[in-house]
């Protein structure tokens, strides 16, 4: 009897002894897990702010090199309007003293010369105005729109249309006006240059939270998985980024170029 009793006595402190060495084994494992899962999150809190800080840098690089682009447009703007503009004044002014001088046979051999320089004088000044962010903010984002595809007109297409649906909705920050002027201004001078294009059209579709700006031409298009990314389609992509904005292009071979952007007009 006792015996039996010393065996479980004995059973009973073995019992124990198991259940509390694995009790420490589950408060054990359950501490590693705990140190880990925090050891993760704060392993992952550092990427981010890693990935965040470099994000901040690469915008304000992006931001230097967008204010140093739009100076140096301004500049560009000054002394096409004031510079070449005034010797296009002069030369046209000294060929319409001369016409007076000369018979009128001679008189109508200068029409074409006086019909290139007045046009070469009107599309100086008209460029001079789109090169300077502050005409641009003081005539507005849609009527420089407007000037600009008139401009490419007259340049080369046959049709450059606007079209505006639903209601406009002002931005709160007047320099993304400009950012997003630039990025149509990138993408007509690709046409100009690349597309073949007749026809060229922007559509700016508003609602109170967002715009959604279209860009398309009828050019030759090409191939996206074989294009090269340009400087121009960097820049591109580099400004809509800037302002929280983004931008895809679309094309395919002879089915011309869709450049879609969205930017939120409403920012939380």
């Amino acid at each position: 009897m006792v015996q039996t009793t010393k065996n479980i006595a004995s059973t009973a402190s073995e019992r124990y002894l198991l259940i509390y060495m694995i009790a420490v084994l589950v408060i054990v494992t359950a501490l590693v897990i705990l140190f880990f899962v925090v050891f993760l999150k704060r392993k992952n809190k550092l990427l981010q702010d890693k990935i965040k800080q470099q994000q901040a840098f690469e915008a304000e690089i992006v931001q230097a090199q967008t204010e140093a682009q739009e100076q140096t447009l301004k500049n560009i703007g000054w002394e096409l309007h004031d510079n070449v503009g005034q010797l296009l004044s002069f030369a046209s002014m000294q060929l319409s003293m001369l016409k007076m001088q000369v018979d009128k046979e001679t008189k109508d051999k200068f029409k074409d010369t006086t019909a290139a320089l007045s046009n070469g004088l009107k599309e100086v000044r008209a460029l001079s105005k789109t090169l300077n962010n502050d005409v641009i903010l003081n005539i507005g984002f849609e009527k420089s729109i407007t000037n600009e595809l008139d401009r490419m007109k007259k340049m080369k297409f046959t049709s450059a249309e606007l079209k505006i649906i639903g209601n406009k909705v002002e931005f709160n920050d007047r320099k993304h006006e400009i950012i997003i002027f630039r990025i149509l201004q990138e993408f007509l001078s690709n046409s100009v240059k690349y597309s073949e294009a007749k026809n060229i059209s922007i559509a700016l579709n508003y609602n109170p939270e967002r715009i959604k700006i279209t860009a398309t031409d009828d050019g030759k298009g090409f191939d996206m998985d074989k294009v090269e990314k340009g400087s121009g389609l960097i820049n591109m992509n580099s400004r809509a980024t800037l302002i929280g904005g983004s931008l895809s292009i679309k094309s395919k071979p002879d089915e011309g170029v869709k450049l879609i952007l969205n930017y939120p007009l409403k920012r939380a």
